[in-house]
């Protein structure tokens, strides 16, 4: 249920994202890698996809309720639980288990 929850959220998240929208992975790269090492860290990573969360979050509560996502019928899921998810879904990217996500990994979806 709770991959279920995740892949719901971010489904309904990400077509939020329009100016951020990317082409190819290294666009992503580039749009995450805050520090500009050429990797992206799970910090990175977890701010750079919490924006939408932050937008959809219209009473700036830090809580996602049914009326703030789109259909307006999912359970309420805090911003904490969203970072927790996008961490597991970093971990599962992380292909080499080196901590960080390169273009490569960021262009596979989590195994």
């Amino acid at each position: 249920m709770r991959r279920a929850t995740a892949v719901a959220l971010l489904t309904c998240v990400l077509p939020l994202a329009a100016p951020a929208q990317v082409q190819r992975s290294s666009d992503y790269l580039a749009k995450m890698d805050g520090d500009g090492d050429g990797r992206v860290s799970l910090l990175e990573y977890q701010d750079w996809l919490s924006y939408a969360f932050d937008r959809m979050d219209r009473n700036h509560d830090g809580v996602l309720n049914a009326d703030e996502q789109p259909g307006g019928k999912r359970k309420p899921i805090t911003r904490e639980a969203y970072r927790a998810q996008l961490a597991e879904r970093f971990r599962k990217q992380d292909m080499n288990h080196d901590g960080f996500l390169g273009a490569k990994e960021l262009a596979a979806p989590p195994q």
